[in-house]
């Protein structure tokens, strides 16, 4: 059997596992053993001891230790009045210029993805306040539901990021210079979104009201106070990171103990909050912990059976062009996000998908980026786009409408990867300047 075809035959098995409704994990780990088992003829005994050791050191991976404490930052800041607060700041900056109160949506989404870190939590708290407010005011219902659609999946991009710290916990990369590759693509495509919103305002002024109203520099200030506390928290966060202060774990616990103080000087703290947000994060960690555990044992079976060496021999026979390979990528990414989470397709084919990149020339951390806006895509494509459900929560419209106002946004996600593999340095050139210092 060809190597390129074991690892086709072992992604589809994990695939019929999880059709058949195995736990993903369970999956991964079951694949794994077979490999061992059938194929090398590893003895149980033998493929324990493998498992043990592989799981336990992936584990007590002192890098997962950012997971649980940047989602209970997350969390906290969930169930406070942050939504409203950026609401209220956003809308004297944005609301003179072409497209209006839409740019809340993107400027919203991007500065809460910055203590977030996730993309669900980022399109449903920012959602509940401006889709009301937009929808009222008469803006357009396919790009208001639309925009937050698109911007809402910069929780996986802006740093500090979840799906960032599980990649680079399974492809060995330094975090903290995933966090800032991810900064100037978080960017150009929150640039991308705006300018498509003011575009489709300029060519049909009826998609968002002018406000004519004058505006005040009172009204601006005032806007900018409120968004001072969580500007203040990202600061902390993101700047103690890129200085080199401290260690994304670090930074993490730092950024909880600045979300409690936010919770606790505006008055929203309290025991029971504290102790659900803690209760949430600690289910979601513990799933992504087993995750990448189970993943790491597949990645030793997958090694043990010399499959990365031998695909990356067998695709540069190929003699594919790096875009080629890109392109080929991309279509099985989408279409694998169709079905699955960002943490599950992470998690099953890092260990195939890096190693053939690589021997095509592309950097890790660049690859990184690419992987995180493919997992952006899956948040916008049915049947299985989480945020696609989020919004016909909100939204109250059909998911047939919400997929079709998210569609012209999953586009711009596709220009951006475009722009992306043509241009790396858009990703490259802040974790260069790190390793420069």
């Amino acid at each position: 059997m060809s190597p390129v075809l074991s690892a086709g035959v072992l992604l589809g098995l994990v695939v019929l596992f999880l059709g058949a409704g195995v736990w993903i994990f369970a999956g991964l780990i079951l694949v794994g053993i077979g490999s061992l088992w059938t194929v090398l003829g590893f003895s149980l005994d033998r493929i324990g001891s493998i498992a043990t050791k592989v799981i336990m050191s992936s584990a007590v991976s002192w890098e997962l230790a950012a997971v649980p404490m940047f989602m209970w930052m997350g969390d906290i800041i969930f169930r406070t009045d942050i939504s409203q607060r950026l609401f209220r700041g956003i809308s004297p900056l944005v609301r003179h210029i072409p497209g209006g109160l839409l740019h809340t949506n993107v400027l919203g989404c991007t500065v809460f993805a910055a203590v977030s870190g996730s993309s669900t939590a980022t399109t449903a708290t920012v959602g509940k306040i401006t889709i009301g407010e937009l929808l009222k005011r008469g803006y357009s219902h396919d790009l208001a539901s639309g925009s937050l659609a698109g911007a809402g999946s910069f929780g996986l991009l802006i740093p500090p990021s979840i799906a960032m710290i599980v990649y680079g916990v399974l492809a060995e990369v330094s975090i903290a210079k995933l966090f800032a590759a991810g900064v100037l693509p978080g960017l150009m495509m929150a640039a991308l979104y705006s300018g498509y919103i003011a575009l489709q305002a300029t060519i049909n002024p009826s998609v968002a009201p002018r406000d004519t109203s004058p505006g005040s520099l009172r009204e601006i200030v005032v806007g900018i106070g409120n968004l001072l506390p969580i500007g203040i928290l990202m600061v902390i966060v993101l700047g103690s990171i890129y200085s080199g202060v401290a260690t994304p774990s670090e930074a993490a616990a730092v950024g909880v103990a600045g979300a409690i103080l936010i919770a606790t000087v505006t008055r929203q703290l309290s025991v029971g909050m504290l102790l659900d947000s803690l209760f949430s994060t600690i289910r979601v960690s513990a799933m992504i912990s087993i995750l990448i555990a189970a993943s790491a044992f597949l990645s030793a079976a997958i090694a043990y059976l010399h499959l990365p060496d031998s695909i990356s021999q067998g695709i540069a026979a190929l003699q594919l062009s790096p875009y080629m390979l890109l392109l080929i990528l991309a279509l099985f990414y989408i279409v694998l996000g169709m079905f699955l989470d960002g943490t599950s397709m992470t998690v099953m084919t890092v260990p195939i998908a890096l190693p053939l990149v690589m021997q095509a020339g592309y950097d890790p951390i660049w690859f990184g980026i690419y992987l995180v806006i493919m997992i952006e895509m899956s948040a916008l494509t049915p049947p299985v786009g989480l945020n696609l459900y989020i919004l016909q929560g909100l939204t109250g419209q059909s998911f047939s409408r919400t997929v079709w106002a998210a569609m012209p946004f999953f586009l711009l996600l596709c220009l951006g990867t475009a722009l992306l593999a043509i241009f790396p340095d858009i990703a490259l050139w802040l974790p260069n300047q790190m390793s420069a210092k």
